[in-house]
């Protein structure tokens, strides 16, 4: 993914130090205004020693996708089955669902079952 970091010399500094591998730095900006001429998929913003990052989108580029499974049960979890109830539509042990939820949650990055719903639709790979 590429960005573009925006705030103080220091600020980016800080800021690049703390990025993952998988981010290319390709231009750096004091202001948002100066930032806007780079075509980059996101930007990280350093403001009073916190940072206002898009991670959601820098989350994306990295994230391991879903397997085809994952996604039918994601669907059901936005239909707000329970785990038994996805078990038997998919003719799955509920056990083999709680697995699947739960590898769902750590590629989304989600918190629970309902975030990992949202995260989906965000992402596109689920429709409501």
């Amino acid at each position: 993914m590429r960005v573009v970091l925006v705030g103080s010399a220091a600020e980016r500094a800080r800021l690049r130090q703390s990025l993952p591998p998988a981010i290319e730095v390709v231009a750096e900006a004091a202001t948002v205004e100066g930032a806007r001429d780079f075509a980059v998929d996101a930007l990280v913003v350093a403001s009073n020693g916190r940072h206002a990052r898009d991670w959601d989108s820098i989350d994306d580029a990295i994230a391991e996708p879903l397997t085809p499974r994952e996604i039918q049960v994601l669907e059901l979890l936005a239909e707000g089955l329970p785990n038994k109830a996805i078990a038997a539509r998919l003719a799955i042990s509920d056990q083999t669902v709680k697995f699947h939820v739960s590898s769902i949650c750590g590629k989304l990055g989600a918190a629970n079952r309902t975030d990992a719903v949202r995260r989906g639709v965000r992402r596109g790979l689920i429709a409501l």
